[in-house]
């Protein structure tokens, strides 16, 4: 927090002590969001060192519903090259996730299958369709047979990465990189067998430039269709390269969300495909203790972040910001007075956010500021207080209850108790929370000071 530089507040606090500069309301354009998801993404792939333990139920539908439903307990059953089979060991994968179980059967079939899959970052998606395509690929013949595409140049870098491991036994398999900035002669073919990029480029390669010939895909993956149709222009590019491979090549498409926007685009993509969804765990707010505290303007809840602070620094929190101006100011403020605090901000990079939250997870810092922006989609494990400096509103200053489910969802994992406490500073606010309440049907208490000894309980 030391680099912190706070620019010059240029508006002072209204009557509620809140200030709001013109800037810090303006809706995020769409640019702005995309590079939200794709950095998302990209962070839950940096701060995640092993695969998520889920106990989701995983739903099969099948193209072919006559067909036996086949799913794998080992890696041995799906009969792999040797030295495919190593890599994956090598990997640090004992047996199949759950996503895996089912999938890779449906991927390795002959003849080929498509399929469309669901299941969010850390459930061992990457390595399922990587082990298929170099399942799929003619080590001697020197051209492109499969093609991954991926939203951004740095997404395609991490799964070139997880071929390049799984791969590593198996030198005669070669990678290219179809990313803005790869420069490759006029007329020149390329001999590696994998190519993986982003839509654009590898619509030049495939059409414009001709250094792939379309015609001889075998395997053509789609990575992180939700983060790339939230990019103009790549869903266009996305189904313009599908549209020049061949009728039998096997298209994979993966998502760690199902909108109805996905689910178009997906099928547009895919024709005839098998599905494969991981039933979301429902999170419920039973294991959560809730209060609010009252308060007139952002200096009291300064003043009772601070008076709670010793309780909650038992135990890990996160304190969830509306603006990153607040986040910033907040984060600064607590420094001050010297407590230990980490700040994810969206001016960071995604390396530097990626650090911060390695911090976090290591108790480093045991209290992390953040705005919702930041804090989307990352999965920190065991939090076990959660305060809401601001109370989540949607753009038009509703309540937002998905993120603040989302938010407080963080801690009361696994069946202990965790803690949400909600700063109110205003008629507004007041009303935002008992909106909130009438939602969920849940009791949010007034925080009184003998509700202190409680909160040590639960957090220690």
């Amino acid at each position: 927090l030391s680099s912190l530089h706070l620019k010059e507040e240029k508006n002072k606090p209204d009557a509620n002590g809140a200030v709001v500069k013109a800037d810090d309301n303006i809706e995020k354009t769409e640019d702005e969001e995309k590079e939200d998801r794709a950095a998302q993404s990209l962070l839950n792939k940096l701060i995640r060192s092993n695969l998520v333990d889920t106990t989701n139920q995983v739903e099969v539908l099948q193209r072919d519903p006559t067909s036996p439903l086949y799913s794998v307990k080992s890696f041995e059953e799906l009969r792999l090259k040797p030295q495919l089979l190593e890599g994956v060991y090598a990997m640090g994968f004992n047996r199949p996730s759950k996503i895996q179980e089912n999938a890779l059967p449906m991927m390795l079939a002959e003849p080929p299958q498509n399929l469309i899959a669901q299941s969010q970052s850390g459930t061992g998606k990457t390595a399922a369709f990587v082990l298929a395509m170099l399942s799929r690929v003619e080590p001697g013949n020197k051209y492109p047979q499969c093609l991954c595409l991926s939203p951004t140049y740095e997404l395609a870098l991490q799964t070139g990465k997880v071929i390049e491991q799984m791969g590593k036994f198996y030198p005669e398999l070669k990678l290219a990189y179809a990313v803005r900035g790869n420069k490759l002669e006029r007329g020149q073919k390329i001999s590696e067998q994998i190519v993986i990029g982003t839509p654009g480029t590898v619509l030049d390669w495939c059409s414009k430039l001709k250094f792939i010939d379309p015609k001889k895909i075998k395997v053509f993956v789609l990575d992180e269709a939700d983060v790339m149709i939230a990019t103009q222009g790549h869903q266009d590019q996305s189904i313009r390269i599908q549209r020049m491979l061949p009728r039998d090549c096997q298209m994979l498409l993966f998502s760690a969300t199902f909108e109805d926007s996905v689910w178009k685009f997906a099928q547009k993509v895919v024709p005839d495909p098998n599905i494969i969804k991981l039933k979301r765990e429902e999170e419920t707010l039973d294991t959560i203790k809730q209060y609010y505290v009252l308060c007139n303007n952002r200096d009291e809840k300064f003043q009772a972040l601070c008076n709670i602070y010793g309780a909650i620094t038992i135990a890990q929190a996160m304190i969830f910001c509306h603006t990153r101006k607040t986040a910033s100011w907040l984060a600064a403020e607590l420094s001050k007075e010297g407590h230990q605090v980490a700040l994810l901000s969206g001016e960071m990079m995604v390396e530097q956010r990626a650090a911060v939250i390695e911090r976090f997870r290591e108790g480093k810092e045991k209290v992390l500021v953040t705005t919702n922006v930041c804090a989307r989609g990352i999965d920190v494990e065991q939090v076990s207080v959660v305060i809401n400096f601001d109370l989540p509103v949607d753009k038009d200053g509703n309540p937002d209850n998905e993120t603040y489910l989302h938010r407080i969802g963080r801690t009361g994992r696994f069946g202990k108790r965790g803690l949400a406490i909600n700063m109110v500073d205003s008629k507004h606010s007041m009303n935002i929370l008992n909106r909130i309440q009438e939602h969920f049907n849940k009791k949010i208490n007034k925080l009184d000071t003998d509700d202190l000894d409680e909160i040590e309980k639960i957090t220690n």
